[in-house]
Order: C-alpha cells, then structure tokens, then sequence
C-alpha cells in the first residue's frame, strides 16, 4: 500500500483498535487472576500464565506497528497533526503499561499455588481492593477507548485509595500473623498479591494521564497528595 496521507491515517486509526483489543485482553487475564485467586482455581491461574505468551506476542506486533509508521512519515515527509502525533506517542506509552499490567496479572496467578494449600480466608479488605483493580483496568481500557477525560480523572483518584489498601492490608496480615491467626505463608502471598494489585493501579494512572494529554494537549501531576487539574506543560 503506497504511504499516502489517507494510508497513515487508516494506519492510525488501526493502531487504536489494536491497543483497545489488547487493553480487553489485559483486563481479562486481571480479572482471571483476581477470581483465581479467590477460588483457589490452579486451573485457572494456568490459563492466566499462558495467555500472557498472547499479550507479550500483541505488544512487540503494536510497537513495530507504530515504529514502522513513523519511519513511513519521516521517509514521505508528512505533516501530522498535533493531536496525531499525540496520539502516536501515546499508544508506544500505553502499549508498555498494558504489557507491565498483564505482568503483574501472572506474579498474582502465581501465588495460586500458595493459596490453595491454605485454610486461610483472605479478608473483606482484600476482596474489595482486588474487585477494585478490576474496575480500575476496565475503567482504564474505557476512557482510552472513548477519550473520556471525566474517567480518565476517576482512575487518578483511585490512585491513592489502592495505595492505602496496600498498606491497610500490610498491617492487617503482620497484626493476623502475630496473633496466631493466619499462616505466614498465606500472608506473604497476600501481600505479593496486594502489591501488584498496588503496581496495576500505578500502571492505570500512567495510562490515565496519557489520555488525558491526547485528549486536551494538557498534563496533569501528583502533587501533595492529590491529582492537579489538567494544565499547559511547561514550555
């Protein structure tokens, strides 16, 4: 196909539904981790580790997708718009948190194993944070689906209840274990769980500002322990 302008706006256009297929495939294997922990479903987390194989083969197909295209553009001289050129970068950006969250989806199938050999009951807490990145993911994927800068700003705030979790969770499992009353064994898992899940929220943050960026040409920041409102970067 000639690299006319029309071709690299197709092209563009193609790489966006590739990166939300593979943000639907991410929220997936999280969500597949999450209830097989909560199962205790070996078979399950089995099927999480495998089709990372999936993302990782998606992720190396977008960024030579992208590469590609940009060397395309800098050999015919075009002239992409602001928000194409945005939009561009973006994706490369998205693509690797994608990557890194489904990585974090496998180090949570992993501790299945941990899981099922214990009598252990992982508390409410537990349950609500893991539920809670679930959303956050499918929130994530959404609001760069749509450009929805509203809940592109949602998953910001959330950024810090999933830090408090982690570290309510934390506390909880050191005051259970020095009580007698859950497994070292199951409150280390709980805690590698509680940190991915943690890492997966950070991911989503990152994806967050980035359509925030696309969409208004604006960059928002972590300050004091709130979000800012989106404004010019500095020049």
């Amino acid at each position: 196909m000639p690299n006319t302008r029309e071709s690299i706006e197709r092209r563009i256009a193609r790489l966006r539904v590739d990166m939300v297929e593979q943000g639907r495939r991410v929220e997936r294997l999280v969500e597949g981790a999450v209830e097989a922990v909560f199962d205790r479903d070996a078979e399950k987390a089995a099927w999480v580790i495998k089709h990372d194989a999936v993302i990782d083969r998606a992720d190396v197909e977008i960024e030579r997708a992208a590469v590609d295209m940009l060397t395309d553009i800098a050999r015919e001289a075009f002239d992409l718009s602001p928000e194409q050129l945005r939009l561009v970068l973006m994706i490369v950006k998205v693509n690797n948190e994608l990557e890194r969250t489904a990585d974090g989806a496998v180090e949570i199938a992993q501790q299945v194993e941990v899981f099922k050999t214990l009598s252990d009951e992982p508390s409410g807490r537990f349950r609500v944070m893991a539920n809670s990145a679930v959303g956050i993911v499918r929130d994530t994927v959404t609001c760069f689906e749509n450009r929805d800068t509203k809940l592109a700003q949602a998953v910001l705030a959330s950024d810090d209840t999933m830090d408090e979790f982690e570290r309510a969770i934390l506390l909880e499992m050191q005051q259970r274990v020095a009580a007698g009353q859950a497994n070292v064994e199951f409150a280390f898992a709980t805690n590698i769980v509680a940190n991915e899940l943690e890492r997966i929220g950070d991911h989503c943050t990152n994806v967050a500002e980035q359509v925030i960026y696309i969409a208004t040409g604006k960059i928002v920041r972590h300050m004091e322990g709130h979000w800012t409102e989106p404004e010019e970067p500095p020049i």
